[in-house]
């Protein structure tokens, strides 16, 4: 629970060996032999954005110039997943490396409980930002958390952060006027009017401005677009501006949406730009999203395309809910331009930031370091992508190769879907092919173990 638990002397005990070489330049791949890579790692996760919301990926009218740029000069994957549906068990994932069958937060809230009340991470959850700190990695977060309120373990100076501001809670981070932020354990209070994700900007530019004699992580979590329904203004979001979209026929809280991700993707090219402006920093940048997008707050996914070619939104285990945009740059590092394939997710970050950062991966880890990718090497594959959800019974899937099987609910039927020709997933194969479907059935099963929190016959409200 103390922060001394993520120090270099806690990793070693754990039994999980620490690798620092300092050597920064010179060939890519040849470092990454010798595991000597230790570059800068930020990483930006944007907060229900679709599939579809980026102009790389299809989006014709809601205007992302700055996230497309950066897509074409890094790798845009296009078979790249998050964690879960919905927010905590996403993040939980990405920070833990391990998906839903086995991370210890698997909802918004406890089973049955108040969804207001989000579940922490323990004291021996290890996180991503755990292994870096442990590796000299200068750690911040910046934005939402939502996995430890004040007062639990899991609040994010206790799991690897040397600074934090933003939102403790996810219910909180609905509210994009809050009165206050956490800075570190301690509440800041804000002007009435401030609208939080121009701070979040604000604090990640002073970040990377600082001078800096070790390398860093940044964690920015914004907010944006969830949709706000914590405020009652007509039934859509409240945000700065609708601007460029102002004059647009559109129903207002699509409007403000659009404006969101549009006001976001000029802030990342401020933080781009900053990070290009500092001499001699070698920064690998990763941008993706927690979900897919959601249907609330007068929000209409299907206005824009937001999930692009894919079935579903939020809180589906469809396409549509968990495929997510995922983009990484890495300035004269990778090569421009490049489209991936490889099946990969949120889980994967974990073990990609600990060979980044030189670290002898840890056990435990669903995850698979996709530097290789990075760096045009042969990528090891998953065997599988596993995935469930206990919102509405006792959802769960599981992607292999071009297959995914789908158990949309508690007593659904099973669903097969060829993701190479059906990525929509429109036609049913699991009655002709039921050899596979018994396959993939029995590594659903296999993929999970039993929690006092999330099992199978208490398996949600």
């Amino acid at each position: 629970m103390s922060q001394s638990r993520s120090t270099p002397g806690w990793w070693a005990a754990a039994g999980i060996g620490v690798v620092l070489l300092a050597a920064r330049g010179g060939d890519p791949v040849a470092a990454h032999k010798r595991g000597a890579l230790r570059p800068n790692i930020v990483l930006i996760l944007a907060d229900d954005l679709g599939y579809g919301d980026l102009g790389c990926y299809g989006q014709k009218l809601t205007r992302t110039p700055s996230l497309d740029r950066l897509a074409a000069e890094g790798i845009r994957f296009t078979d790249f997943y998050a964690g879960s549906t919905v927010c905590a068990p996403s993040r939980a994932s990405l920070m833990t490396g391990q998906h839903q069958g086995h991370a210890y937060i698997r909802g918004n809230s406890r089973p049955g409980g108040d969804w207001r009340v989000q579940v922490p991470l323990r004291p021996r959850d290890l996180t991503v930002a755990e292994a870096l700190k442990a590796a000299s990695y200068r750690t911040a977060l910046i934005g939402k958390w939502g996995l430890g309120d004040a007062g639990t373990p899991g609040v994010p100076n206790h799991k690897g952060f040397d600074s934090f501001f933003g939102y403790l809670d996810q219910v909180h981070a609905h509210d994009y006027y809050p009165s206050f932020l956490w800075r570190d354990e301690e509440k800041v209070a804000l002007p009435p009017g401030t609208y939080s994700s121009d701070l979040f900007t604000r604090e990640a530019l002073a970040f990377l401005r600082q001078p800096q004699d070790q390398p860093f992580f940044l964690y920015l979590a914004y907010t944006t677009p969830h949709s706000n329904n914590a405020i009652p203004n007509g039934g859509g979001m409240q945000v700065p501006s609708d601007e460029p979209y102002t004059r647009e026929p559109w129903p207002q809280p699509v409007k403000n949406r659009a404006a969101m991700i549009t006001r976001m993707d000029r802030d990342i090219g401020e933080i781009v730009a900053a990070i290009d402006a500092q001499a001699g920093r070698d920064t690998v940048i990763f941008f993706s999203s927690d979900n897919g997008p959601a249907r609330e707050g007068g929000s209409d996914p299907a206005y824009f395309d937001s999930g692009g070619p894919l079935r579903g939104i939020k809180r589906d285990l469809y396409e549509g809910g968990i495929r997510v945009p995922f983009i990484a740059r890495w300035k004269g590092r990778v090569r421009k331009g490049q489209v991936s394939r490889e099946c990969l997710a949120l889980w994967d970050v974990f073990p990609t930031a600990a060979e980044l950062a030189g670290l002898a991966p840890p056990t435990g880890l669903d995850g698979i370091s996709f530097v290789p990718t990075l760096l045009g090497l042969a990528q090891r594959p998953h065997d599988y992508l596993y995935w469930e959800f206990h919102e509405r019974g006792f959802a769960r899937a599981v992607r292999q190769g071009r297959f995914k099987l789908l158990a949309n609910g508690s007593g659904s039927p099973l669903e097969l879907y060829d993701l190479d020709t059906d990525v929509g997933e429109r036609d049913d194969l699991a009655a002709l092919f039921p050899d596979r479907v018994r396959r993939l059935e029995a590594i659903m099963d296999k993929a999970r173990v039993e929690s006092a929190i999330w099992t199978v016959a208490n398996p949600g409200p």
